[in-house]
């Protein structure tokens, strides 16, 4: 019966720690904040927002000197699969929505926590002064190589693929598309001239100025280009996160975004 009474004892002692250390952990985040040193945000977001989201880091922080914003930037699919295995992340900013409902479905962001915030475009880009007959979506079967983001991973490569299939080019040019890890990647490709073309968001094409874009993809030939944010669940700096997200929807923000080629909505 001793025996017994200890384990007991060990268990509601363990319990009682670690409920202690919990409670100490939010303490000591809220002390930080109350003493005015930085709280830390991490932000994991779509490549393709990178230049916006710098900028408005940057105003955002001048307004608020006690947070710190951090972002993780990389393909959608990727940071979903990251938020989904554990990466201690506080936002979430899709380039897809269906990647973005993944996490609302395993519980991980509340829907009332998210807001599709801007809209983008599909484009196809070529090298500046290029020498190749590629004037349209169409001439793209002249092409040698055609670059677009992995579908399985990267919005934009899974847009460019459906427009390929519903304009029945897919089948005609698979086996001559490189596949890349995200949209900035085949924006490189195209700019140094390793391919003949490639499918990326016009924001990206617009900030490089050694693309020509040739054609935009007709919006009813792929899904919707929206890209919704929200805040992960159960965060140690959700107050701060919610000012960060609520930031994100300001005007001011909204016109940093339309400067990069987003679209409101």
């Amino acid at each position: 019966m001793k025996k017994i009474y200890l384990m007991i004892f060990s268990i509601l002692l363990l319990a009682a720690v670690g409920a202690g250390c919990s409670n100490d952990e939010a303490e000591k985040t809220e002390m930080k904040a109350q003493a005015g040193e930085k709280v830390e945000l991490t932000v994991s977001a779509a490549v393709s927002l990178q230049d916006a989201l710098n900028d408005i880091k940057e105003s955002f922080e001048k307004e608020n000197a006690n947070v710190e914003v951090h972002y993780n930037f990389g393909a959608s699919g990727a940071l979903q699969q990251q938020i989904s295995q554990g990466a201690p992340v506080d936002m979430f900013f899709s380039a897809a929505e269906d990647k973005f409902d993944k996490l609302v479905e395993e519980d991980l962001i509340r829907e009332k926590n998210g807001i599709d915030l801007v809209g983008n475009d599909l484009v196809l880009v070529v090298p500046k002064d290029s020498k190749k007959e590629i004037e349209s979506l169409e001439d793209l079967t002249k092409a040698a190589k055609i670059s677009i983001g992995t579908p399985e991973s990267v919005p934009a490569g899974q847009y460019a693929k459906q427009t390929l299939e519903n304009m029945n080019l897919f089948k005609e040019v698979e086996d001559r598309l490189v596949y890349a890890k995200d949209v900035r990647q085949v924006l490189t490709y195209v700019e140094t001239g390793n391919v003949d073309a490639g499918l990326v968001y016009k924001t990206d094409a617009l900030n490089s100025s050694k693309v020509e874009i040739i054609a935009a993809a007709q919006a009813d030939l792929h899904d919707p280009i929206i890209y919704p944010v929200g805040m992960i669940n159960d965060l140690d700096h959700a107050k701060e996160a919610k000012l960060f997200h609520d930031y994100l929807q300001t005007e001011a923000s909204m016109k940093i975004f339309e400067k990069y080629g987003f679209k409101g909505l």
